[in-house]
Parts: C-alpha cells; sequence; structure tokens
C-alpha cells in the first residue's frame, strides 16, 4: 500500500510513519515544511504543501493507494491575532474536505481522517464552541464525499499521549520536570478530566481503518477514562516521585483551562464501540506504558 501522511512530521504523523512502514506500507510525508536533518523522519519520502492554500495537488496524488489526513489544526494553532472565523474556515470547514475532494477526484481509494472526539461525546459543544463546531463540519463533510471507489472516513481520538520518535515535546518536557520536582509549581492538579490514548493505540486503529472501515463512518477511538489529577499521577509514579497529588478547584500553568475545550472542572468520559475496537484492532489499557516512552525520552 502507498500512503500519504498528511501532517507527517507532527507528533501523530511522524509516529504512524514508522508504524504503517512497519506494517509494509510505502510512506510519504506531506507536510508544509521538511523535517529537520539527523530525526527519523527525515529518512522518510517528502510531498510538500499547504492544503489551506490548494496545496497537494490532484497530480501529486495520484500515485498513492491510500491517505492519512492527520493535519487539521486546533486550538493550539490559532493565534492572537488571527481572524478565528477565517482560521477555522481555512483549517476545517472548508479546507479539508476541499483537501479530500481533490484526493477523490485523484483517484485515491482510501482516506482516513483524523479529527477530533469532542462533537461525538460533547454534540451540544458544536453550537457554543466554534473549535468544535469547524470540527464537526471537517468531519461531515469529508465523510459526505465517499464514493464507490472512494472509501473515506474519521477517526475521533481523544487526548493523545505520545511524542514524536525520539523528540522532546514542551508538553511533556515540562511534566516530567514537574515530577521530578524541577519546577517551581505547587504539587497537584486541577479539577476534571478526559479520555487518554497512546499514540501507538491509535496507530493501530488508522492501520485497521486502512484495511476495514466501514466508508463514510465515523468512529469514536479511546482507551482510558482518567482525572487530571490521575494523568499527572502516572508521570510522578513513573519518575518514582511518591508525593501523592491532590486536585484543586483552580488553574493548573501545565493544564492550562485556556486548553480544556469543554471547560474549567468538566469530565469527558466515554467508552469507546467494542465492536469498533475489536474492528479496528487497536489495543486498550496503553496509557500507563505510553507515559513511561514519553519519559524515556528525556
Amino acid at each position: 500500500m502507498n500512503v500519504l501522511i498528511v501532517g507527517g512530521t507532527g507528533m501523530i504523523g511522524s509516529n504512524l510513519a514508522d508504524w504503517l512502514s512497519a506494517q509494509g506500507a510505502a510512506v510519504t510525508l506531506g507536510a508544509r515544511q521538511p523535517p529537520r536533518q539527523g530525526t527519523g523522519m527525515a529518512r522518510y519520502p517528502m510531498l510538500l504543501g499547504d492544503y489551506t492554500r490548494g496545496g497537494f495537488k490532484e497530480d501529486e496524488l495520484g500515485r498513492f493507494d491510500a491517505v492519512v489526513f492527520g493535519a487539521g489544526n486546533d486550538i493550539r494553532h490559532i493565534g492572537i491575532e488571527d481572524d478565528a472565523a477565517a482560521f477555522w474556515r481555512d483549517t476545517q470547514t472548508e479546507g479539508v474536505p476541499a483537501f479530500v475532494a481533490r484526493a477523490r477526484q485523484a483517484g485515491v481509494q482510501r482516506l482516513v481522517q483524523i479529527g477530533s472526539y469532542y462533537h461525538q461525546v460533547m454534540p451540544l459543544l458544536v453550537d457554543s464552541n466554534a473549535y468544535v463546531g469547524a470540527r464537526a463540519g471537517a468531519d461531515q463533510k469529508a465523510r459526505a464525499l465517499a464514493a464507490p471507489g472512494f472509501n473515506v472516513c474519521t477517526l475521533n481520538p481523544p487526548s493523545i499521549v505520545g511524542v514524536p520518535p525520539g523528540i522532546a515535546t514542551q508538553r511533556y518536557e515540562k511534566l516530567a520536570a514537574y515530577a521530578r520536582g524541577q519546577l517551581d509549581i505547587p504539587y497537584y492538579a486541577p479539577l476534571g478530566g478526559t479520555n487518554y490514548m497512546s499514540v501507538r493505540s491509535l496507530c493501530e486503529a488508522v492501520w485497521g481503518a486502512l484495511q476495514r472501515a466501514e466508508s463514510a463512518k465515523a468512529y469514536l477511538v479511546g482507551d482510558e477514562n482518567l482525572s487530571f489529577r490521575d494523568f499527572f499521577q502516572l508521570f510522578f509514579d513513573a519518575v518514582g516521585n511518591r508525593h501523592q497529588l491532590e486536585a484543586r478547584d483552580e488553574d493548573h500553568p501545565l493544564q492550562p483551562v485556556a486548553f480544556i475545550v469543554p471547560g474549567r472542572n468538566s469530565v469527558l468520559a466515554y467508552e469507546p464501540d467494542a465492536g469498533e475496537v475489536e474492528l479496528l484492532a487497536y489495543r486498550r489499557n496503553d496509557v500507563r506504558r505510553a507515559v513511561e516512552e514519553v519519559l524515556r525520552v528525556y
């Protein structure tokens, strides 16, 4: 299988490249910029383009059997000076389905979109949160393009635990330092929680979707429901810090309320459909191992 991963130099895309390659797929990374030399990503062929500006033309996409789209922007990527409506239009509601339409026209046989879980778990957020509404629109419009010979589905995952292979990322670098007592932040965690999933489990789900997904279907994937306190505690336990965290009704610099999409103190918990887990063939109960793997990077 000849696969293009759009968003291939990001955390999910880079892990997915290694996973699909190990399954025998021929992998090309699609991104706006090439990866840094010396990283594992640099060994893959590259296709440069910006999907929000019409990049990845039909003549470029036509040589691929399948495409995994994992480049959808989220609330971490919008700048203070950005026009929010235009940003979500370009990166989600219009940019994503326009890219999917180009893939269909090019003759790509299968496309897996990696979306986000909010609109499937909390549909009321679609009308009240611009980001969630944009994700929902991109999901629905992309799947509406399914056609005979063009299988398109969406995987909507929760918070993903992982790092690009061998590369440190700021979020987990800070969590690791916090757990080791190296940051001047009191020991506590905010109230609330969510579902977490390892990047390895998500890679397995993508591989399953490329082979067996029902066309035009959205799959809510996920693994473990954890409070923010319990998630932070995994890092403390993994580094050997015996302190037991308490949960407080206050903001935390490593889990700011601005990045908690459903709002302060919210709990976003669910159980993925057992039949869909079996169909996509991804492992469960993998978050603790993923945290330990992340910490090995540091």
